[in-house]
């Protein structure tokens, strides 16, 4: 009896890459707006009169229609419902209107000089609600791209697939952090980088709908035997879910992490000028640096979860990192460029060691016809921190840390560092408490992902 070696077409090497190519630039091309104003952040405030409280506004919006019409949990109720093609390419259509209304509201496009809507400028209300469009398609391509991932490489490089994804995904968030200040100076318009990501945005479209061959593809190569009755999503499966233990236990690792480093990163910039006396041209490049360490280190780690195991291990690891990371943030020390950037290092380090180890647990703890709302789940409980934790670091900074005397810097930032800081050891915490529930359950969390033959 002979044996086949492609039995499906996942079991091509070539196929199961491609197909994470293909998928992993759309994710880039939506990360680089997701961090695309960051480094404008003086900018605004010198060009558009924008408030440190209104750009925290403005930040949290990415959230505000994940968190509050809970469009995340329906889109991942979609994506078990109707599949990865026609959730994607929704999510991916999303984007690029939320892009579109953004620059709209930035650039003038849309008159809104002197216009007030809800006590606030109406050109932040209308950025803001552009961007939170924006973070309903980039959310729900995220936990779309987290499935497909899943469909082409459970029992395979699960965790190492994972960690390239988002290694690119934060490529997206380097050119972001490191080229959007100079592109906005070149053309002498603040929205000038948004126009970019827009043009980068219809790219990704195009590159999904590439994807969606593949993918119809993939599920001929299946057929029927793989898609049984037992295998279809109910909506009793979400009680399942959220009786679970082990997910909330991520959920939380992933809102508390997530809230110390990318609120963080929204701020970066604004702190090496204010703290470390970088020049605004050249501020962006330091934080930029933590994302191009996540290139090479969240695959290494990833791949390195695959081989050896030790999941809930290494997600420990980082959440002590990310403490010692703020704490010399915040520390009144060494306020030189150079330290900056090693301090920026090591965050890249932490940023690395736990979504490598994370987000490849969670389909060892909910089954796969979950997968979509579970993510979907884990992802709206982050987006309460992606949502709450700017505007809070926004009105930290006008309320408490202001400075703007004569030759000083315009903001003190131990305040917002100490607060970083806080979720740090929250984050540690609750990742101990999944390390004793892994060994309580045996989830497998410190098992390799590769299944031996």
């Amino acid at each position: 009896m002979t044996e086949k070696i492609h039995q499906t077409l996942r079991d091509s090497k070539a196929a199961r890459w491609t197909a994470l190519g293909v998928v992993a630039f759309t994710m880039l091309c939506g990360y680089f707006l997701t961090d695309v104003m960051a480094p404008l952040k003086p900018m605004l405030e010198e060009e558009l009169l924008w408030s440190s409280t209104e750009y925290g506004i403005f930040t949290s919006a990415y959230g505000w229609f994940n968190v509050f019409l809970l469009m995340l949990i329906f889109g991942g109720i979609i994506l078990d419902k109707m599949g990865v093609r026609f959730t994607g390419l929704g999510a991916c259509t999303l984007m690029v209107v939320g892009c579109l209304v953004k620059y709209s509201a930035i650039s003038g496009l849309i008159p809104l000089e002197g216009t007030v809507i809800a006590g606030m400028k109406g050109q932040v209300v209308v950025a803001a609600l552009g961007y939170a469009l924006f973070g309903v398609g980039v959310e729900v391509a995220g936990i779309t791209v987290s499935k497909i991932l899943v469909k082409w490489f459970k029992g395979y490089e699960l965790a190492l697939a994972m960690g390239l994804q988002m290694a690119t995904a934060r490529l997206g968030t380097m050119l972001a952090l490191s080229i959007s200040a100079p592109v906005a100076r070149y053309f002498h318009d603040v929205s000038a980088p948004i126009l970019l990501c827009l043009v980068m945005l219809c790219i990704g479209l195009i590159a999904f709908l590439v994807y969606t061959v593949m993918d119809r593809r993939l599920e001929a190569s299946i057929g029927r035997e793989e898609k049984s009755a037992d295998d279809q999503f109910r909506m009793s499966d979400i009680v399942l879910i959220v009786r679970n233990r082990g997910f909330w236990l991520i959920a939380l690792l992933c809102v508390l992490f997530y809230s110390a480093v990318f609120p963080f990163l929204k701020y970066a910039t604004d702190l090496m000028i204010n703290k470390y006396e970088v020049s605004p041209d050249l501020a962006g490049i330091i934080p930029s640096l933590l994302p191009l360490g996540t290139l090479f280190l969240t695959p290494f780690f990833g791949n390195l979860y695959d081989r050896r195991g030790k999941g809930a291990t290494i997600m420990l690891i980082g959440a002590v990192m990310l403490i010692g990371v703020h704490v010399l943030f915040a520390l009144p020390i060494l306020n030189y460029w150079w330290f900056a950037t090693l301090i920026m290092i090591v965050l890249g380090i932490a940023f690395s060691l736990v979504p490598s180890a994370m987000w490849p647990s969670v389909p060892k703890i909910i089954p796969e016809k979950q997968l979509g709302t579970a993510y979907a789940l884990i992802f709206w409980v982050q987006n309460w921190g992606l949502m709450g934790v700017p505007a809070l670091i926004g009105w930290v900074l006008d309320r408490f840390c202001k400075l703007g005397g004569e030759g000083q810097p315009a903001y003190d930032y131990t305040l917002p560092m100490v607060i970083f800081a806080c979720f740090g050891v929250l984050a540690l915490i609750v990742a101990l408490m999944l390390k004793a529930e892994n060994r309580k359950k045996g989830y497998g969390l410190e098992e390799a992902n590769i299944k031996k033959s």
